[in-house]
């Protein structure tokens, strides 16, 4: 599913000036890399992201698309989204939200953030550990899986 363009030309504004912020050289292909992976609604994984890429950019390697989603991890341009396969999915939807993760297909979808009602602790933290944010994934079936299916170990 892609974004629609207001919501992609707001992401790649971000991405400019979260480059500029952090001195990252705005090369040709960074911005395609980062173009693809914020203009879809959906989870990539670095090797889907790679079919996209070279489609234009043909020259393009496996490893050169990993050293960038590193560096994109790294600046905060993205975010990894953890799936019960732990295989590498990546959002750059960098607004808070939770996820619904399809436990059969594999799919995930955003859903906002004040769709949950906020975790709250029940026993103290550890000494000195402060929580910044959290996540909520969700494990379940999508529509096209369905109930009762039993996701293949």
């Amino acid at each position: 599913m892609m974004m629609n363009q207001q919501t992609l030309d707001l992401r790649m504004k971000a991405f400019r000036s979260r480059c500029a912020e952090r001195g990252l050289a705005m090369t040709h292909q960074r911005w395609v890399i980062y173009r693809i992976m914020a203009g879809t609604a959906q989870h990539p994984t670095p090797e889907e992201t790679f079919a996209q890429v070279r489609k234009e950019i043909p020259s393009i390697s496996l490893a050169t698309i990993y050293k960038n989603i590193k560096t994109f991890l790294d600046a905060g341009l993205l975010r990894e989204v953890s799936t019960p396969d732990q295989t590498m999915r990546l959002d750059a939807n960098l607004e808070s939200h939770h996820h619904l993760i399809c436990a059969s297909c594999g799919k995930i979808l955003d859903i906002p953030e004040d769709s949950v009602v906020p975790v709250h602790l029940k026993k103290p933290l550890p000494k000195g550990f402060r929580v910044e944010s959290y996540n909520v994934s969700f494990l379940g079936f999508c529509g096209q899986c369905g109930p009762g299916v039993q996701a293949s170990t």
